[in-house]
């Protein structure tokens, strides 16, 4: 059976791409659909969907259903070839499918007829894609929207008014469009940072060029990141790649004037923004003249494959029943005795919080702990790469502070306008991101901020992006654990009295959860297998492998999270 299935699915996607009159065979019922060429990074089945065109003698209402229903085609051009058949002749160039996208729940779509020729669209919206590819989620809602039909000369219903955009059921969502990460730098130049984008599988490489060099960063994160691309030089939406993976991207000559340090950056982007997409290697060009540049190194912000923990045995790394330890620092944390601790890149600093409730500054030269913060209730601190340490209490989510190195205390401003409280928080590994879990309006929330730095000291925040709902109000769960998984993905621990929730977050994308046993104490982000860890209160260690969790270690008083490696 699975060998007949997967000859079917050839056929039909040697008919997707191939033989574009394979459409035509779908007479009724669902789309049809076959296998796209190429693997996606991102566990997509690659499915390309074959909508029926317009039936003969099809009612207003069924032209509308037949056009909501061909959204879920991009064709192998990516202009939605099918849908615009839907349309009167007058109209269907002038549509404009990538303006953005309806995420909806296909079973509440309902179509209502209300005069000859208009036909109202209703369902309820889960999620939207704006023109910049950019996913935003939204609170299920009911959406509405006129669509208004004529009789053609040949007696046959075309929509002649028709709002842009396509609508896409939840389901079909990630196997029409695949995320793709267009990579900036942090304001230092030392890390890429990925803002994650949703771009039909056709083509994909031109929408991610186009969309990372002619169109504005989103707003969330624009003023945390840079691009090399200065205001001027657009890219031809139309890349070519090879057999090879190599890939020509078309540049204007405005890019002639940037100087050699600034194309290797632009070449850096391009690089890494394209290779989700199949691209291993990327040539610039002005009128077909290659432009002579080189990858930058950047640095990486994956941390040991192996948890960093507190046992009996000491703080460190482990591996098997061994704790390998980290010089000085090591020391620091058995001698404080911490409840939770993040380790800086270097791993010559850390944050923690004593069982006292105190922030403080580690340091692995061996000198007593660096007292911080002494508000009450404050949440388990966090550092940056610079050696910064960020705490704020639970009551006050809008008084967060960072202590810097040279002691000096900054309030950061516009941190969390709106929230009652926090229940966690953590900042990403490149220092330009902070996630936190807040109340509004009576529950959990997680979010997400640029962090915004003048001369490489964080000011503010900018506007936080809602990500997921976590559940009640931050008072109402015993306890919130949030982690960085990697640069694109966050991890939320909600521990209730029942069971405990894990949240893991695309920071641009939907949400997956899982449920735990009750008595989860803490989370942390991993490399390799195991993405993310949990503690147990008892001191059992948890890994993920695959959707189940299982236990691979006792006697561990704490898991720590780290903020990368040592260059």
């Amino acid at each position: 059976m699975t060998r007949a299935r997967g000859i079917l699915a050839l056929l039909l996607a040697v008919c997707a791409v191939v033989v574009t009159g394979c459409a035509g065979f779908a007479t009724g019922g669902p789309p049809e659909y076959g296998l796209q060429n190429g693997e996606a990074d991102n566990g997509s089945q690659n499915l390309v969907f074959i909508p029926n065109r317009p039936q003969p003698g099809a009612t207003p209402q069924q032209i509308v259903e037949g056009f909501i229903d061909a959204g879920s085609g991009p064709g192998v051009a990516g202009n939605w070839t099918v849908a615009r058949e839907f349309l009167a002749p007058e109209i269907r160039d002038d549509w404009m499918p990538e303006a953005g996208v309806i995420i909806d729940e296909r079973a509440e779509r309902d179509y209502v007829e209300t005069q000859e020729g208009v036909v109202d669209f209703a369902s309820e919206v889960v999620a939207s894609v704006d023109d910049k590819g950019a996913y935003q989620r939204a609170d299920i809602s009911p959406g509405s929207w006129p669509f208004r039909l004529e009789k053609q000369s040949d007696g046959e219903w075309r929509i002649t008014e028709a709002p842009p955009g396509i609508w896409l059921d939840e389901a079909q969502f990630p196997r029409v469009f695949n995320r793709y990460p267009l990579m900036y730098f942090d304001p230092s130049w030392q890390f890429l940072v990925p803002d994650v984008r949703w771009f039909p599988v056709t083509n994909a490489a031109g929408s991610i060029a186009a969309a990372l060099v002619n169109k504005p960063r989103t707003e969330w994160l624009a003023e945390s990141v840079d691009s090399a691309f200065p205001d001027g030089v657009t890219a031809v939406p139309s890349v070519l790649v090879d057999d090879e993976g190599v890939a020509e991207v078309a540049l204007t000559e405005e890019l002639l004037s940037a100087n050699p340090e600034a194309l290797d950056r632009m070449l850096t982007q391009l690089e890494e923004s394209l290779r989700t997409a199949g691209v291993t290697e990327v040539v610039m060009t002005v009128d077909s003249t290659p432009v002579d540049a080189q990858p930058v190194a950047v640095r990486s912000t994956r941390v040991p494959a192996a948890p960093l923990v507190l046992t009996e045995a000491g703080f460190g790394f482990l591996t098997g029943d061994e704790i390998d330890q980290i010089p000085g620092l090591s020391a620091a944390v058995q001698t404080a005795a911490p409840v939770s601790v993040q380790v800086g890149a270097e791993r010559d600093l850390a944050a923690a919080k004593l069982a006292s409730g105190q922030v403080v500054r580690l340091n692995a030269a061996g000198t007593d702990p660096e007292p911080l913060d002494a508000r009450a209730g404050l949440v388990d601190p966090v550092i940056d790469n610079a050696g910064a340490v960020w705490s704020v209490p639970q009551e006050q989510p809008s008084a967060l502070r960072v202590f810097l190195p040279n002691g000096d205390a900054i309030d950061i401003a516009d941190a969390w306008s709106g929230a009652t409280a926090i229940g966690g928080m953590a900042l990403s590994r490149d220092g330009t991101r902070i996630a936190a879990v807040v109340s509004e309006g009576g529950r959990s929330v997680l979010s997400v901020a640029g962090v915004i730095r003048e001369d490489g000291v964080p000011v503010r925040l900018g506007q936080p992006m809602q990500l997921a709902a976590v559940g009640g109000a931050v008072v109402g769960v015993t306890q919130i654990g949030v982690t960085w998984i990697d640069d694109a993905n966050v991890g939320v621990l909600a521990g209730a009295e029942s069971d405990s929730t894990v949240v893991e977050q695309v920071v641009g994308g939907p949400t997956s959860l899982s449920t735990t046993a009750s008595g989860m104490a803490s989370i942390a982000g991993g490399t390799g297998i195991s993405t993310l860890r949990l503690r147990a209160e008892d001191g059992t260690l948890y890994v993920k492998r695959g959707t189940a969790w299982q236990p691979t270690a006792t006697g561990i008083l704490l898991l720590a999270t780290q903020q990368g490696a040592p260059q």
